[in-house]
C-alpha cells in the first residue's frame, strides 16, 4: 500500500455522552435516583478516531457537529487528542448526544439523539474524496446515514483503502456494503441481528473478513486464512462504555500498520480491556504505555 498521510480516516459520529451511574436501571414507568451527571466526549466515530490517535496513529475525521456548546466541546476534545478535524463540518442546530446509564457492574444502556450526525450526506463524502484517497484504512459505523456510509466505503475501495465497518447500531445494510467490509466488526448481538452466530455464517453474507467481539471473552476473527480465537486480558470492569470503539479504533490502526487480522485483533483486545478499567468512553482510552501491564 503506498504511503498515505493518514493511517486511519474515520467517517462517523461525534456525540456528547451524558452519563449517570445508577444502582439499577429503571423498569418501564419507574424512577430511580442516580449520580451527578457527567459529560464526556463520545460518539462511535469520534471514539474510534481518538482510540487510534492515542496509540500513535495519524488520524483524520469526517463528520458533522452542531453550533451549540456541545459542538465546541467535541471539536476541542478531538483536536486535543491529535485528530485532524479539518473535515469536521458544522451544521446549524444541536450536536449529537448520547444518554447513558451505567450500573454497578459497569454495564450500560444508551439512547442516541443523532443531531448533526444525521445530516451527513453523500455530497460531504464526495467533497472529501481527496482525504479518503490519502488514508490507508477508512473506518465506518452506523450512527450516520447509511447512504453516506455506503458512499464512503465505495470511495475508499476505489482509492485502494481498506474498509472497516462496525455494524453498530445494527441495521439492515445492502449486500453492496457488506462486500466491501474487510473486516466487518460486530458483537454477538449484532451478529445475531445478521442471522449468524459464527464467523462462517457471517462470511456467507459477503464480507471479505469478519471480527466478532465477545466482551471479556475476547474476539473471533475469520478471513481467507481461517478462524482464530483471540482471548482478552482479565481485568476488573468499571465502565464498558466505548470499549468496543476502543477495540475497533485499535484494530483499524494496526491494520494500517500492516498487521494481519488476527495480530491486529490481539492488540485491539488489550486496548479494549484497558478501556473498561476507567470510567467514560474517550477518557478511558489507553496510550501505548498504558498497555505494558496488560
Amino acid at each position: 500500500m503506498p504511503d498515505k498521510t493518514y493511517d486511519v480516516l474515520v467517517v462517523g459520529s461525534v456525540n456528547a455522552d451524558l452519563v449517570v451511574r445508577v444502582d439499577r436501571r429503571p423498569a418501564a414507568g419507574e424512577t430511580v435516583l442516580g449520580s451527578d451527571l457527567a459529560t464526556y466526549p463520545g460518539g462511535k466515530g469520534a471514539n474510534q478516531a481518538v482510540a487510534a490517535a492515542r496509540l500513535g496513529g495519524r488520524v483524520a475525521f469526517l463528520g458533522r457537529a452542531g453550533t451549540d456548546g456541545q459542538g465546541v466541546f467535541l471539536r476541542d476534545a478531538l483536536r486535543e487528542d491529535g485528530v485532524d478535524i479539518a473535515h469536521l463540518l458544522t451544521t446549524p442546530g444541536p450536536s449529537g448526544v448520547a444518554l447513558i446509564t451505567v450500573d454497578p457492574d459497569g454495564d450500560n444502556s444508551i439512547i442516541v439523539s443523532p443531531g448533526a450526525n444525521g445530516r451527513i450526506t453523500e455530497d460531504d463524502v464526495t467533497a472529501a474524496r481527496p482525504l479518503i484517497a490519502d488514508a490507508s484504512v477508512v473506518s465506518l459505523q452506523l450512527e450516520i446515514p447509511l447512504e453516506a456510509v455506503l458512499a464512503a466505503a465505495l470511495a475508499a475501495d476505489d482509492a485502494g483503502a481498506r474498509v472497516v465497518v462496525n455494524l453498530s447500531p445494527p441495521t439492515e445494510v445492502p449486500d453492496e456494503l457488506l462486500a466491501l467490509c474487510d473486516p466487518l466488526v460486530v458483537n454477538e448481538h449484532e451478529a445475531a441481528f445478521l442471522g449468524a452466530s459464527d464467523p462462517a455464517g457471517l462470511l456467507a453474507r459477503g464480507p471479505r473478513s469478519v471480527v466478532i467481539t465477545k466482551g471479556a471473552e475476547g474476539a473471533v476473527v475469520a478471513d481467507d486464512s481461517g478462524v482464530t480465537e483471540v482471548p482478552s486480558p482479565r481485568v476488573e470492569a468499571v465502565d464498558t462504555t466505548g470499549a468496543g470503539d476502543a477495540f475497533t479504533g485499535a484494530l483499524a490502526w494496526r491494520l494500517a500498520q500492516g498487521d494481519d487480522l488476527a495480530e491486529a485483533a490481539r492488540f485491539a483486545a488489550r486496548v479494549g480491556a484497558a478501556a473498561v478499567r476507567v470510567a467514560g468512553a474517550q477518557s478511558s482510552f489507553p496510550r501505548l504505555g498504558d498497555l505494558e501491564d496488560m
